[in-house]
């Protein structure tokens, strides 16, 4: 398997939660090629400054079970490994959101950071990645959710296909 990275700043320095508190923002899509992708890592963090109140960001990972989200800039997953393949699978991001997918979406992971400081998941092993199939019309989305509105975080996603 090769490991590769999907980063926000690729698309902007910083992204940020809905301007109405609580609401949920579809930001990051991962949409398999030929080869079946699974999620190894989220890693995130709150980019706040000067916070006078303490709030928390919420990250979701969820899959779109029927057709995949699109739109977005197109990001090209970064292998890790400078001897690695060029990546199959295709991203977008967009702060403001990507175009939804249809069908669930299901939740398959996730975490919380503060608005300030670092927070992260990752699968306990390969058989706990959420996985789709090479050449599956599904994605992978990243979710943030936040009850204070428009903070700002920076989020890294790691997949193997």
């Amino acid at each position: 398997m090769f490991v590769y990275i999907t980063g926000t700043s690729v698309v902007a320095e910083n992204f940020a939660t809905s301007a109405t508190p609580n609401t949920m923002v579809d930001q990051v899509f991962i949409k398999p090629g030929t080869r079946t992708i699974g999620i190894q890592s989220l890693l995130v963090g709150g980019k706040g400054g000067g916070l006078t109140t303490l709030s928390s960001i919420a990250y979701r990972l969820r899959k779109w079970t029927t057709t995949s989200a699109a739109g977005g800039t197109a990001v090209t997953p970064t292998p890790k490994d400078i001897g690695a393949q060029a990546c199959k699978a295709t991203a977008g991001a967009a702060s403001a959101g990507v175009t939804v997918g249809t069908g669930g979406p299901s939740l398959v992971g996730g975490c919380v950071s503060s608005a300030s400081g670092p927070g992260g998941w990752v699968a306990t092993n390969e058989d706990s990645m959420p996985k789709l199939e090479g050449a599956d019309n599904k994605s992978i989305d990243l979710f943030s959710a936040c009850p204070t509105a428009s903070l700002n975080f920076e989020a890294n996603i790691e997949h193997v296909e």
